[in-house]
């Protein structure tokens, strides 16, 4: 009769114990899914903002040569571009810097 005692205590032990287990593993599961759609959230964000971004250089750097193909020795706009260029790609590098963080 003890025998059966202890040996149903066991059982009901390891079956408590396998039922916390179940319920970490789908919170952890419930979290990790939580977490990637967050990720892919914040990727997709920064990739929109680095295709703005490139896109704006590349606006700019047209806009460069153009301005240094008409430029005339009384107006410098060249030097205005070139420093908004300059802008917008130290701010290209840093969304690099935070995607490759996410990566």
């Amino acid at each position: 009769m003890i025998g059966a005692g202890v040996a149903a205590a066991y059982y009901y032990s390891n079956h408590l114990q396998q039922e916390m287990m179940l319920g970490l593993q789908q919170d952890t599961q419930r979290e990790m899914a939580a977490l990637k759609a967050q990720y892919d959230s914040r990727f997709a964000e920064l990739s929109a903002q680095m295709s703005e971004i490139d896109s704006k250089v590349q606006s700019f750097n047209e806009l460069l040569t153009f301005t240094k193909d008409q430029a005339t020795g009384e107006t410098d706009n060249s030097n205005k571009l070139y420093t908004q260029l300059n802008d917008v790609r130290q701010q290209l590098s840093k969304l690099e810097k935070k995607l490759e963080l996410l990566k």
